[in-house]
């Protein structure tokens, strides 16, 4: 019997790691709006930041990148950046306007995707400014939970986190230009993509 191809498992580490975040979403919700037991909720949201940079890590280091992987990670890491910020504003921690513009952001840059299908591209390569956005962004929330508690210390940390935060969103929409930049350098350069030449790649990738 044939073995699938280390791209076509689906059994891996960072997959592994990838379907715990996921499943943890919820239960950060509960603890953190319900429960109000916000020392379990920043521990699920540094689970979380940790388990995100050391899945990708492993994908490159023992050959367990997959192309589940690759749709699964990134959509986790966008579900964290759309409940985190709503979960904030909901207990008032964060104020909506900052919110609203991380949303509106990743509203925009998923409108750029039907464009880029017309010339045959699913997605952009990953930039390092959007990648610092998202760490500083995933950093930032933590430390502000954690300035919550009533103690000297937690003021510092809550500094930090605002200050992570202003830095993130910051790059956050200094990457959503970049890419709509290469949008449109892309729409200006590529001809459209012919449906049938896209079906029969698609079969003749399945076939392969």
């Amino acid at each position: 019997m044939n073995r699938p191809h280390a791209h076509d498992r689906l059994l891996t580490v960072p997959n592994v790691l990838s379907a715990i975040r996921l499943a943890l979403i919820p239960v950060f919700l509960y603890l953190l709006l319900v429960a109000h037991a916000d020392g379990w909720a920043v521990a699920i949201l540094m689970f979380s930041g940790a388990s995100d940079w050391a899945d990708g890590k492993i994908a490159r280091l023992m050959n367990q990148g997959s192309r589940l992987g690759e749709y699964l990670d990134p959509a986790v890491d966008r579900l964290y950046m759309v409940t985190t910020p709503i979960a904030f504003g909901l207990r008032g921690i964060v104020p909506w306007w900052i919110i609203a513009i991380l949303l509106v952001r990743d509203v925009l840059l998923a409108a750029e995707l039907p464009l880029l299908r017309t010339r045959g591209i699913t997605a952009l390569p990953v930039i390092y400014v959007g990648k610092a956005a998202t760490f500083a962004l995933m950093s930032a929330f933590p430390l502000i939970l954690l300035g919550q508690f009533d103690a000297l210390w937690s003021r510092i940390v809550l500094a930090c986190g605002w200050a992570f935060l202003i830095w993130g969103l910051y790059m956050y929409l200094w990457s959503f230009v970049v890419y709509a930049i290469q949008v449109v350098l892309v729409l200006r350069s590529m001809p459209p993509a012919n449906p049938r030449e896209k079906r029969s790649q698609t079969k003749a990738d399945a076939d392969g």
